[in-house]
C-alpha cells in the first residue's frame, strides 16, 4: 500500500523525468560534433546556452516538453553549446551567434531557422518543425 511519502516521491520523480530525458538526449558540444553530424546528413538543433541564463532554462524546459509530446523531434541531433566556454569559438563566431539563448537548426551547409531569446512555445515549436520537415 502506498503511503503519503511514497505518493509524493513518485510525483516528484514523474515531474523530473521529462527534464532528465531531455538532458540525456542532448549532446554537449565539443569541437567537431556539429560539423561531423552535418557531414553525415543529419539535421542539427543547436542550443547556445549558459547555466546561469534564465531565458536559456525556459527554452530548455519548452524544448523538453515539446520533445516529450512529439518523439519525432528526437530524430534530429540536439547539441548544447555552453556559451561561457564557446562564445568566442568558431562554432559561435562562424554563424554570427549574437548571444546565449540563441537556437538554430542546421542541415548540410544551410541554416534552416534561428530564434534569439524567444521562449514562447509556438516560436520554439515552429523552429523544431523546420528541422522535422527537413528530415523527410
Amino acid at each position: 500500500m502506498l503511503n503519503r511519502r511514497s505518493v509524493l516521491a513518485l510525483g516528484a520523480a514523474a515531474i523530473a523525468l521529462p527534464s532528465a530525458s531531455f538532458a540525456a538526449e542532448t549532446v554537449d558540444y565539443a569541437p567537431g560534433v556539429v560539423e561531423n553530424a552535418l557531414a553525415e546528413g543529419k539535421t542539427v538543433f543547436v542550443d547556445f546556452a549558459a547555466d546561469w541564463c534564465s531565458t536559456c532554462a525556459r527554452q530548455e524546459r519548452v524544448i523538453g516538453a515539446l520533445r516529450s509530446e512529439n518523439p519525432a523531434y528526437n530524430d534530429m541531433l540536439f547539441v548544447r553549446v555552453d556559451w561561457d566556454d564557446y562564445r568566442n569559438h568558431e562554432v559561435t563566431t562562424s554563424r554570427n551567434i549574437p548571444r546565449r539563448s540563441t537556437l538554430i537548426v542546421l542541415k548540410g551547409d544551410q541554416e534552416l531557422g534561428r530564434l534569439v531569446a524567444g521562449t514562447g512555445e509556438a516560436q520554439i515549436k515552429e523552429l523544431l518543425d523546420l528541422g522535422l520537415n527537413s528530415l523527410s
